[in-house]
């Protein structure tokens, strides 16, 4: 266990537990992409995968810039979540309920990933650290944007499962 006595400390800590959650997203995400019936929702996980595997290289880009290594932290909340959303892949039953659960599960992830670069941002910028600051908000961007995502996949998919329900 490391010593937070500053800020760059606990920047550093946050980098590393975002390098980690990324790192499980990598594997996590081609089996959600898979499970996925809506095509909609495949796409986008074969999107944010993408995306995920360039947020890996940027906090790696990041850790060069604060002289650290990205390794040496495993992220249980990212454990926690990948898990949890390894349960629906699992399930049986209507595919767009399973879809529905698989962005449920796919959300939690984007909620936990923007709070942690949120931070890791702010934490840059009362360092000073511009460039990382940039660097860690232009990743902020684009989990927002994949969140939005999900957000209109499910809308599209519900009444799908909605019509599904009321022949049963």
């Amino acid at each position: 266990m490391s010593k937070l006595t500053s800020i760059q400390d606990l920047l550093v800590q946050e980098i590393k537990d975002l390098y980690s959650a990324e790192g499980q997203l990598v594997k996590a995400l081609p089996k959600m992409a898979k499970a996925a019936t809506n095509q909609k929702l495949k796409q986008a996980f074969e999107s944010h995968l993408k995306q995920t595997q360039q947020h890996v290289v940027r906090l790696e880009e990041i850790a060069e810039l604060l002289e650290c290594s990205p390794r040496g932290k495993a992220c249980k909340a990212m454990q926690g979540l990948v898990e949890e959303g390894s349960e629906i892949l699992k399930e049986e039953g209507d595919p767009n309920i399973i879809d529905l659960g698989l962005i449920t599960a796919a959300q939690k992830v984007e909620h936990y990933e923007i709070a942690g670069y949120g931070c890791a941002r702010t934490l840059a910028k009362a360092l000073g650290l511009d460039e990382v600051g940039s660097l860690l908000q232009t990743t902020l961007d684009e989990e927002g944007e994949t969140d939005k995502i999900l957000t209109t996949v499910a809308e599209e998919i519900v009444p799908a499962a909605q019509d599904a329900m009321a022949k049963h």
